[in-house]
């Protein structure tokens, strides 16, 4: 499950990678980039990307079905990045796993604005505060830390 997932950076890859017998799910606000992904699908012939228009504030795809729920550089873009993380605590298998990969708090000629981002510390403390266990937290690279959780 790729939350925000805007025009599919991430998705389409993990469609790719599961094939036929698995599913992705992809729920983004913009309505432009959820035609377009599923454009962009159907032409590759992926059948098994399942996307849906709305806020992550205030959408549950499903109850415990995600082995991975995945935010990908967009914890920080929400309105409410708390009740983010309350859904995704609640769509995630007991088994499953949250991934928030995100830009680090550090000044750089690209990315979000400084101001709006989470440090790993604050992301941290929100996934706990969501009800999440924290596995790891990881530099990967330059410009952004990934944070692995279990509900």
């Amino acid at each position: 499950m790729d939350i925000g997932c805007g025009g599919g950076f991430f998705a389409l890859p993990a469609a790719r990678m599961i094939g036929e017998k698995g599913k992705v799910y992809g729920l983004d606000t913009n309505a432009d980039s959820i035609a377009s992904l599923g454009q962009q699908a159907s032409r590759e012939g992926l059948k098994n990307l399942c996307l849906t228009i709305g806020r992550a504030e205030e959408t549950t795809i499903c109850k415990q079905c995600a082995d991975i729920l995945f935010i990908g550089m967009a914890l920080h873009d929400f309105q409410d990045a708390s009740k983010v993380l309350e859904n995704a605590r609640s769509m995630v298998k007991p088994t499953g796993r949250l991934a928030n990969l995100d830009w680090k708090k550090e000044p750089m000629e690209f990315g979000p604005p400084l101001r709006i981002r989470f440090s790993a510390e604050m992301a941290v403390s929100l996934i706990k505060g969501a009800g999440f266990a924290v596995e790891s937290v990881k530099d990967t690279g330059p410009y952004h830390y990934l944070v692995i959780a279990t509900p």
